[in-house]
């Protein structure tokens, strides 16, 4: 994981397959977290897709109705295709699953400045891939974003330990 730089903000984006389920959760949730710390101005927290299946189209339904009763709002979200200058530009690149671990490796991504979700995560699961919830029901979108949660939690710990050294 990069440095965190004492000026300019550190750039996180969240990725995964189409940006309408698992990323802009971990986008919205980050930033919720980070603002709620009195740290909002340190963080810019994206979410992107390896694919543009949705580019422009808000969140899927049901991940909008998981973050709002959790009392998260990402209404604003659009979809977006990860570009390389989206690489090239962030400091720490958040992907759900291997297959996006893979595909932002190939695109060029620095493995300094890429981890998956779940090495976050306090629970340590099995799977170290984020279960998409795309074809499944609200219940698979809650599990999803109850992981998330505890894993963006963890991963903030992480880089306010970071701007502290």
């Amino acid at each position: 994981m990069s440095t965190v730089d004492p000026i300019r903000p550190f750039r996180i984006s969240f990725v995964c397959s189409g940006n309408i389920c698992r990323s802009p959760m971990g986008e919205v949730v980050l930033r919720s977290l980070a603002e709620q710390a009195g740290l909002g101005e340190r963080f810019v927290v994206t979410s992107r897709g390896t694919h543009g299946y949705h580019v422009g189209d808000p969140a899927d339904p049901r991940t909008l109705v998981a973050l709002a009763e959790c009392g998260y709002d990402g209404s604003a979200h659009r979809a977006a295709q990860v570009s390389p200058a989206d690489i090239e530009q962030h400091d720490l690149l958040i992907a759900l699953d291997r297959g996006h671990e893979r595909r932002l490796r190939s695109l060029g991504a620095d493995p300094r400045r890429l981890s998956l979700l779940t090495a976050f995560d306090p629970e340590r699961p099995a799977d170290p891939d984020v279960f998409d919830p795309y074809y499944s029901d609200q219940h698979s979108f809650d599990e999803v974003l109850a992981q998330v949660e505890r894993s963006s939690a963890v991963l903030l710990d992480r880089l306010v330990a970071r701007m502290e050294e």
